[in-house]
């Protein structure tokens, strides 16, 4: 049986505009095995991962678990566990980390502050490279198990980036899938080659648009704008536009994209499905996944 991720390459189906909407993310070491649902399936505390998460709601703010690559007994956690906070509106990206002996601590967070860009003094700023988070749950898609492991191990033995293995990105048909902070942009269909160029851009302070499911920090409408015109463009610097979205109709919207260099442009944006049916995730039924299309670009 083919995987979803197989079908979807197959199917050409573009990764474009589908990358995760998360202003924030919390990100939480947890050591050990994984559940599908994985904030209340681990050795974090069920009922603290239900509490994160119901903080979380309406912030802006996404809450996900991470660990180092390699392998995963099932071991009790460390004493100590890493913190990442890292908010990814461009050209108001920052990374804060700390460590904490109990995760409850974070149920304090201001998490509305966190999801609108104060960082409130939360921990100390990220010194250093880019941040690599390879989407390996395989108890939530095989896929990400069978394709995201290895990448991140790979990753991990180059030496380039910091990596952690993540319990969920979204999008597992586009697996291997990885995030990288601080600018917050979603990559899919990578290779070791492709995650080892991407990561080399973002050090730079460019992104990679071949392989760009968008930035976390606009909504999936912004994400298709933003990346048509980078596409008309060639422009690849992360905080080289702007944008501004507005409903023009039912799944319509008109999208302001503006350059730092003063030139701006309106993208029309519709959402549509994606034919012919294909599965979101290996073993589910069959579906038409939403798309977003950028039917119109207009330069100002």
């Amino acid at each position: 049986m083919s995987t979803c991720a197989a079908l979807s390459g197959e199917l050409s189906e573009p990764l474009a505009a589908t990358a995760a909407t998360a202003t924030t993310w919390l990100l939480v070491e947890q050591s050990g095995p994984w559940g599908a649902k994985a904030l209340t399936e681990s050795h974090l505390d069920p009922e603290l991962g239900r509490a994160l998460d119901a903080a979380c709601r309406g912030t802006g703010v996404r809450v996900a678990l991470i660990r180092r690559p390699g392998r995963h007994a099932d071991c009790l956690p460390s004493a100590r566990r890493a913190v990442i906070v890292a908010h990814t509106v461009p050209g108001r990206s920052w990374v804060r980390r700390t460590t904490v002996a109990d995760p409850a601590q974070l149920l304090a967070l201001d998490f509305g502050a966190l999801g609108a860009g104060d960082h409130t003094g939360f921990g100390a700023g990220h010194v250093g490279g880019p941040l690599a988070l390879v989407c390996t749950n395989g108890r939530r898609d095989r896929c990400c198990a069978l394709l995201g492991r290895p990448l991140a191990a790979e990753l991990a033995v180059a030496g380039h980036s910091e990596v952690w293995e993540v319990t969920h990105l979204g999008g597992h048909r586009f697996s291997p899938t990885m995030l990288v902070l601080p600018y917050g942009y979603a990559y899919g269909r990578l290779t070791a080659e492709s995650a080892k160029e991407v990561l080399a851009a973002t050090a730079a302070g460019h992104m990679v648009p071949q392989f760009s499911r968008g930035c976390s920090g606009w909504d999936r409408p912004g994400q298709a704008a933003e990346q048509a015109v980078r596409l008309a463009t060639g422009e690849t610097r992360v905080d080289a536009l702007t944008l501004a979205q507005r409903p023009a109709g039912e799944r319509r919207w008109l999208v302001g994209v503006r350059h730092a260099d003063g030139r701006a442009w309106e993208a029309e944006v519709t959402e549509g499905v994606s034919e012919p049916p294909r599965p979101e995730s290996c073993g589910k039924a069959a579906g038409t996944p939403s798309r977003m299309d950028v039917t119109a670009l207009r330069q100002l």
